[in-house]
Formats: C-alpha cells, sequence, structure tokens
C-alpha cells in the first residue's frame, strides 16, 4: 500500500501531521468548544425554510459576493461598519487561510504568542509562509511591551493574536492590540472566535479599525451561535483588505444553502445568544469548584476553561473517557482543557473531577 513517504509530497509538509481533535461518540463531549446548547426549535425552523428556498435555484451559481450575508453580518457588529468593510468564508479556518495567502506566502513569516491556537502553524505551512512563535508573559498573559519587542524582533509580514486566546483562555487587552497594530509593519489579525463570552462590558478589537487600515478582526458563528456544523466565519477590515481576500478565494466559496443558514441564524441573534450568560456562569462554575478541588484554573474570557495542577493529565483524560466525558489535552504539563457545557454536563465533569482529588479535597477541608 502507497504511504505518504511514496508520494512527491512538498518537502515542508513531510513530517507533519494534520489538526485533528478526537472525535468520539460519549454522552458528555467537551473537548472541542462547541456551543454544547441546541439551536432553539423556531429558529431551526425557519433556518430549514430558508435553506429549502435556497435549494430550488441550486441550478445557478451562489451570489459570489454574498451581498446579503454581508449586510448583515455588518449590523450584527455594528461600530458604524458597512458591508464592503466585512467578509465571509467556510469558517474562520478559512478566513485565516485567505488572509495568509494574501499576505504571508514564500518568503513570508507570520508571528504568534505560544501556546495558541494551533491552526494558526498549519495554516502557515500550507500557504508556504514561515511560522514563528514568541513567549508570553507568565499565566500566559500577553502585556503590550512583550507583545511589541517580539514584533520589533521578528518583523512579521502577519502577526496572529488570539483574543481571547485558545487554548488558555487569556483575554487581551485593547492597550496591547493597539501596540502591536502599531508597530508591525505587516497586517495583524485579532481572532475573536470567543469574544461573545467575554465578560460584559469587553470592549472589542473593532474599536480599534478606524485609522488602521493593516488591523483585521475575524470572527465565526460556530461558538456563541452553536453553529459549528454550518462552517461560517468572517472578518471586518478595511475595504482595501476585502479588496485583497478576493484575489485568493476560490470562486464562488459560499453556497447558497451556507448563506441560507447564516441569514437565518442571524435574523435570530438575540435568541441564538440568549445561551451565552448560562455558558459564562457555566465558565464561572468551573473556576470555582476547580479551586476549591485544589486544582488551578487560569483566566479565561472563553467558553472554556484551562486548567493546572494535574499530576497525570493522560491519566485523568482517560478516567473521565472511560466516565463518558470527553475533555482536551493541548500537551501543556500537568493542564488540561474543558468546554462549559450546559448545567447536568457541568456537574458530571466536576463531580468527576472531584473524585480524582480526595487528596486535595482533604487537604481543603
Amino acid at each position: 500500500m502507497t504511504s505518504l513517504d511514496d508520494l512527491p509530497l512538498r518537502d515542508d509538509l513531510r513530517g507533519k501531521s494534520p489538526y485533528g481533535a478526537p472525535q468520539k461518540v460519549v454522552p458528555v463531549a467537551l473537548n472541542v468548544n462547541e456551543n454544547t446548547h441546541p439551536i432553539p426549535e423556531d429558529v431551526a425552523h425557519d433556518i430549514v425554510a430558508r435553506v429549502a428556498a435556497a435549494i430550488i435555484g441550486l441550478n445557478r451559481y451562489p451570489d459570489r459576493e454574498f451581498t446579503q450575508l454581508r449586510t448583515a453580518l455588518a449590523g450584527y457588529l455594528g461600530h458604524g461598519l458597512v458591508p464592503e468593510q466585512l467578509w465571509a468564508a467556510n469558517g474562520s479556518n478559512e478566513v485565516l487561510q485567505h488572509i495568509l495567502q494574501a499576505f504571508g506566502g514564500p518568503g513570508r513569516r507570520a508571528l504568534g504568542f505560544a501556546p495558541t491556537y494551533s491552526m494558526y502553524g498549519l495554516l502557515s505551512g500550507g500557504t508556504g509562509t514561515e511560522w514563528v512563535t514568541a513567549e508570553r508573559d507568565a499565566d500566559f498573559e500577553l502585556a503590550p511591551g512583550t507583545a511589541v519587542a517580539a514584533v520589533e524582533r521578528h518583523d512579521p509580514d502577519v502577526v496572529l493574536l488570539c483574543a481571547p486566546n485558545n487554548p488558555t483562555g487569556t483575554p487581551l487587552s485593547l492597550d496591547t492590540i493597539a501596540a502591536v497594530a502599531d508597530a508591525a509593519r505587516g497586517v495583524v489579525v485579532v481572532d475573536e472566535a470567543y469574544f461573545e463570552f467575554a465578560d460584559p462590558g469587553t470592549p472589542s478589537a473593532l474599536t480599534l479599525l478606524e485609522g488602521r487600515p493593516r488591523l483585521l478582526v475575524s470572527r465565526t458563528m460556530s461558538k456563541a451561535f452553536a453553529f459549528a456544523g454550518a462552517r461560517v466565519g468572517y472578518l471586518a477590515a478595511d475595504p482595501a483588505v476585502i479588496d485583497a481576500l478576493r484575489l485568493v478565494r476560490l470562486p464562488y466559496h459560499l453556497s447558497a444553502l451556507t448563506q441560507a443558514a447564516a441569514l437565518g441564524a442571524l435574523a435570530h441573534a438575540d435568541e441564538m445568544l440568549a445561551m451565552v450568560d448560562e455558558i459564562r456562569s457555566q465558565r464561572e462554575r468551573i473556576v470555582r469548584e476547580l479551586a476549591a478541588l485544589g486544582y488551578r484554573p487560569y483566566r479565561s474570557g472563553a467558553n472554556f476553561v484551562l486548567f493546572g495542577g494535574v499530576d497525570d493529565p493522560h491519566a485523568v483524560f482517560e478516567a473521565l473517557l472511560e466516565r463518558g466525558i470527553l475533555i482536551r489535552e493541548i500537551g501543556l504539563p500537568g493542564c488540561l482543557r474543558v468546554t462549559a457545557g450546559t448545567e447536568a454536563e457541568t456537574t458530571a465533569f466536576l463531580e468527576a473531577m472531584a473524585a480524582f482529588a480526595p487528596a486535595r479535597t482533604a487537604a481543603g477541608a
């Protein structure tokens, strides 16, 4: 049987592994930061009706400029944005791929701050962009001075800032984002995939766009909108950036069905996002109860919690899996990550973690 070694694969791809979080059918799946709440029934019916209407016209190509969707996204984001400043693709990963295709590539460099979203490096490699990382401050924080020093040291063509950061959940201040945007020669991408889960009143990097034509802010409908299976990501930036992304996108890259489904979800944005407060409360519950058990949860502005103090992460991961609870091993020593699910899912996880920490519970009594 043929293997990769037998094929004329690009040399820079040899030895690499594809992205792949475990996909297992378990009662409690809390490993990939999905919104575990189902889409409200009335919203689902509206989306189905819109998709059904779109099916009638599937003999024609979809609107290449997805005009209605860009208008709806601009309305959802606010901040004075207009449709000409919006872009969308099949998940925020494709948005990021478009950015690296347009502004990265052979002979160019992308910078991130480790640990961060693993797809940044994979997308960089896939586009022939050199991927470099710089260290964060203590507890995975990122101060303006630390970030600017890395920009000055590496002189990147693309800077990728995850806000809040994945896999650590660490919020990122506007001071750091503004400092990087003002110091960088290339484009600066702020990945706000989890922004809707931030504490109320947290300002978005969207407030920094005016006067910064090389600042880009990406979002996704996968998380807060419970739309992971639909694959819809989007971007706000200067209209010139949107023109650049048109040069690298595939023709008609957003299907008519995707556009119809996304429009249906956005039409019910308030109802779709009503579950965010509940998810946020479960995140805070996880933080409190893990800390009481003697673990070390890190600061999170996302729908997940990274926690340290785990003596044997793989053993705990496997023990949880045996109980039908799937969380995430992320390769950080002594750490695991868990998504904030429904109240029942969170209870199952916390009860299991309590069973694994009798010494900690006794010590804290």
